[in-house]
Parts: C-alpha cells; structure tokens; sequence
C-alpha cells in the first residue's frame, strides 16, 4: 500500500534572475497557495525572496 504524503517537496526559485534555489517542504493541505520565503541567496549575497516553483 502506497503513503500519500501530506507534505509535499516544493522547489523554491530566486526571484533575482540568478537561478539558485532551495528545496523544501510544505503541508499541501494547509497552505494550498505557492510559498514565498526571503532566504539568502549567495551568487550575488543578499536575501531576496524565493517563490515556489511547480
């Protein structure tokens, strides 16, 4: 028998354009909508806002 897993991995993407991104996870049922994290982002070192990529 197969788990279904609630928490879903999502990959969040830089929005600076420079194409770093980090992988996560997220309960599908309670944040259904995409996420938007401000985490560091090292090619050009500054926090900037990742938005989930689907």
């Amino acid at each position: 028998m197969a788990r279904t897993d609630i928490r879903l991995i999502v990959k969040l993407r830089s929005t600076a354009g420079t194409g770093y991104t980090y992988v996560t996870r997220k309960n599908g049922r309670t944040d259904p909508d995409r996420l938007v994290l401000r985490k560091y982002d090292p090619i050009i070192r500054k926090h900037v806002d990742f938005r989930e990529e689907r």
